[in-house]
């Protein structure tokens, strides 16, 4: 019996050993400025690549949909150019990821759980929660919110400034007027709520991260910036992957 413990406690310890000698993936969030990236001298297209080609990403986890991906990945390759509409609003994609495609080694896998139909209900549940006056107080308390996190920022950082996108500050700032909103009117949106989109969102992450467990590859993930603070609480609970932080890669670019 003793002998047989014995090898019991052998055969786990190499078990263990062997678990925690699988090469763990690594991860960033690199926030998001959308259409900014073509106004925004600090964070423009430009920057983007070369952040992109600092960070040398094996995958690159999209704000893309995954039905929406096909499309623009045919309309790329066979006339150099996006005009799938879901796809287009993203000039990181657009003018960035895509034609990187050409130069870099990378798969984009598309983990937005955003769809038209979410979109189409939210604008119009907007539409007549700002002309129904039961809403007004709950209006005017998410536009406070949102003059409040605005005004976190100013004083945590400047909001053009890609290294302040980027960081935890950021995120808190953000947060101010997200938790209104997301109390506020993540029910009354439904599927396209706050909460319920970054779980949506996540889900699709989630999946990529689990299907490449334990690789050793480094993963890209492009969001809106506002989104970064939620993903990261998600990621920060994962014990399989390396988190890896953007400032070593802004470094590089931009110093």
């Amino acid at each position: 019996m003793k002998r047989f413990l014995l090898l019991l406690a052998v055969s786990l310890t190499g078990l263990s050993s062997c678990v925690s000698e699988q090469p763990k993936n690594e991860v960033i969030v690199m926030g998001m400025i959308h259409r900014g990236h073509r106004t925004n001298p600090n964070y423009n297209i430009e920057v983007v690549k070369n952040l992109i080609r600092e960070i040398k990403p094996d995958y690159i986890l999209a704000e893309i949909p995954p039905d929406r991906y096909p499309i623009a990945r045919k309309e790329f390759d066979e006339l150099d150019t996006i005009m799938e509409p879901r796809v287009r609003v993203f000039p990181e994609y657009v003018d960035a990821v895509f034609p990187l495609t050409k130069e870099m080694d990378f798969e984009i896998i598309p983990t937005a759980g955003w769809t038209k139909p979410m979109n189409d209900y939210r604008n119009q549940r907007f539409r007549e929660i700002r002309q129904d006056t039961a809403w007004n107080e709950r209006w005017a308390a998410y536009q406070e919110a949102g003059r409040k996190s605005r005004e976190a920022m100013d004083a945590a950082g400047d909001r053009n400034d890609p290294y302040f996108i980027n960081s935890d500050a950021y995120d808190e700032a953000a947060e101010i007027q997200y938790e209104v909103y997301n109390s506020l009117f993540n029910e009354t949106l439904l599927l396209g709520g706050w909460d319920n989109i970054n779980i949506a969102h996540y889900w699709n992450i989630d999946k990529a991260l689990e299907k490449y467990r334990y690789e050793g590859k480094r993963f890209l993930i492009t969001y809106g910036a506002g989104h970064k603070g939620w993903f990261m609480r998600q990621l920060r609970k994962r014990d399989d992957i390396i988190i890896k932080e953007m400032t070593p890669f802004l470094d590089k670019v931009l110093k």
